[in-house]
């Protein structure tokens, strides 16, 4: 028998989740984050979906991933009992810092995993400068 999620969960399942909701992938795109002294290296699950269909954008310091699947519904026969199937398009959003340049990320994507290798930029506390006023007079 085919049960709806709802009632698989526990009732504390969001309360617990409650700083990060968004983390939630629902089995997408899931991401292992590893650090290896020097940089980070992201391994982001993607399967079944193709090379051509995964683009990698670093802006103002976020690595966001996009990945993007669709089914093919024209060779449809029969119908469906259960579904689970995604057909759509996936998104996910890292801050890499304002200092990681395109350049310095190695990108490598076989088996349905994407690994993205990151450098570790350290971040420069801004200098409080102190400015005086000249006091005429």
């Amino acid at each position: 028998m085919f049960v709806p999620d709802i009632f698989r969960r526990n009732v504390f399942d969001d309360f617990f989740e409650f700083p990060f909701p968004a983390a939630r992938t629902n089995g997408a795109m899931k991401t292992d984050v590893k650090d290896s002294g020097s940089s980070y290296l992201l391994e982001i699950d993607l399967p079944g979906i193709r090379k051509e269909d995964v683009h990698v954008e670093l802006r103002k310091g976020y690595l966001t991933i996009n990945a993007q699947t669709m089914q093919d519904n024209d060779k449809q026969e029969g119908s469906y009992l259960r579904r689970e199937r995604f057909s759509g398009s996936y998104s996910r959003s890292f801050y890499v810092g304002d200092g990681v340049t395109e350049d310095e990320i190695h990108a490598h994507f076989g088996d349905g995993v994407l690994r993205l290798e990151v450098p570790k930029k350290e971040s420069k506390p801004e200098l409080d400068h102190h400015k005086y006023i000249a006091i005429e007079g």
